[in-house]
């Protein structure tokens, strides 16, 4: 059983989901460099995971779950960086933060510019080796299904069409400690 630390001492889990290529992963190093939290990238669990089985599924979403809570017990804020493409990957955080008796914020990038967001995709190398970054041909056919608040659960948006706004915006809607 997790000891909940109340109020405003609480640690806070920022899940940051959005398509391919929207600065997800930026903003995340970003969040945990201004705030000194944990950051949790399905992409470095996915991509070690593949080195040693043939199938990864959901497991890379369920170890960053229990990274996670593991961290938020140590009191430590965590930000979790993935796509979470689909309601199934977005679907067990608000279980995740309670156990650990803390805040979550979720937001979800967005790049409104279409040749914006085709150039970053196009242009990204990867930087975990080993790890096949998605092409735009990838980004068209992801299978990203819409938000719906009901079934997903409130989200914040966050504009990443300039990294210093997003970083603003991102930081205003955290908890404050």
């Amino acid at each position: 059983m997790a000891t909940v630390i109340e109020g405003g001492d609480r640690p806070w889990l920022c899940v940051l989901a959005g398509r391919a290529g929207t600065g997800k992963t930026t903003l995340a190093q970003a969040l945990a460099r201004a705030t000194g939290a944990c950051c949790l990238r399905v992409d470095a669990v996915e991509t070690a995971l593949g080195r040693v089985q043939d199938h990864v599924g959901a497991a890379g979403y369920a170890v960053v779950h229990e990274l996670a809570v593991s961290n938020l017990l140590l009191g430590h804020d965590v930000v979790v960086d993935a796509v979470h493409p689909v309601p199934a990957s977005r679907a067990g955080w608000a279980g995740t933060a309670s156990r650990a008796g803390a805040r979550l914020v979720v937001l979800e990038t967005v790049l409104p510019d279409e040749r914006e967001h085709r150039r970053r995709v196009e242009t990204r190398a990867a930087d975990i080796p080993g790890h096949r970054v998605p092409t735009w041909d990838d980004v068209q056919a992801d299978g990203w299904v819409a938000w719906d608040v009901d079934r997903d659960g409130p989200r914040t948006v966050i504009d990443t069409t300039t990294r210093a706004a997003a970083l603003r915006d991102a930081l205003a809607a955290l908890p404050r400690r």
